[in-house]
């Protein structure tokens, strides 16, 4: 595939003027003949900075999402709105009910912002499914990721019910698959099923490890620092060219992928951009 991936909404900017950052992530793959949107932010920087980088989110006609957080779907009502109908690409997982409880016990919805019925008035078309498929040529879903390793037990604090008493498993957790010129693209969410859980699973499916880029949220600022380190060992295992990081990987975490990968860090603030 010859195209590029350019990063939309993120926590932080890059030097295009005029662009603004949120708590969230979002990314547009474009190629020869096509295009689609990799979640959608929260909802307030998407449209403004599509069109301060001059991205056309009028003729994407297809959304995938990564999971269903707030901060990766609450920008798909306005995206509706704004630019017309969409084919929604998801787990059917999505729109289960999501809490952060914090340590006095008081809940905090993190979850799909919006039903899927009304979504669906307003224009979604959703395509749920669990297994790994190719939803646009040489675009692939990794769909359900086996948990195989010990040490990526991810957030401890996100819950599916107020109480806090049924951990939250993630089991919609997916990543994107593109088979670029140059080798594998990974575009992360945030990887809440673990970064190399989520490498084993894409070279167990595609049968490949030439894995040119990974990028996006890694979700290792909210993990234990041993899953961090043990993270670490594994990437070293494998033949990556960029890690660009952004959203949850934390300012620590991202600090230490430098550190121990300083040929193949990068940071993917919104306006950052990886030819295919």
């Amino acid at each position: 595939m010859n195209g590029r991936i350019t990063i939309l909404c993120e926590n932080s900017v890059g030097p295009i003027s005029g662009t603004l950052g949120e708590h969230g992530f979002s990314a547009l793959v474009e190629w020869d003949g096509g295009s689609l949107l990799w979640d959608t932010g929260q909802g307030f920087t998407l449209l403004h900075n599509a069109q301060r980088m001059h991205k056309n989110l009028h003729e994407v006609r297809q959304v995938a999402l990564s999971h269903g957080h707030y901060d990766h779907a609450g920008g798909l009502l306005p995206l509706l709105r704004s630019c017309g109908p969409k084919q929604v690409f998801a787990h059917p997982a999505i729109f289960t009910p999501r809490y952060r409880v914090s340590d006095r016990g008081e809940p905090l919805a993190i979850g799909m912002p919006y039903p899927r019925d009304y979504l669906e008035g307003q224009g979604a078309t959703f395509e749920l499914a669990e297994g790994f498929r190719e939803i646009a040529p040489q675009l692939f879903l990794t769909g359900v990721i086996p948990r195989t390793t010990g040490f990526e037990t991810g957030d401890q604090g996100l819950f599916t019910d107020r109480c806090g008493c049924h951990r939250d498993t993630f089991p919609d957790d997916q990543s994107l698959v593109i088979v670029g010129d140059k080798g594998l693209v990974i575009l992360l969410g945030c990887c809440h099923a673990g970064l190399v859980n989520t490498l084993d699973h894409v070279a167990a499916c595609t049968g490949r490890r030439d894995i040119y880029a990974v990028i996006g949220g890694t979700h290792l600022g909210f993990s234990a620092p041993e899953q961090l380190d043990q993270t670490v060992r594994a990437l070293a295992g494998w033949q990556l060219q960029k890690l660009a990081v952004s959203h949850c990987t934390g300012f620590n975490a991202a600090a230490r992928l430098q550190r121990e990968f300083p040929a193949l860090f990068q940071t993917a603030s919104v306006g950052y951009c990886l030819p295919l």
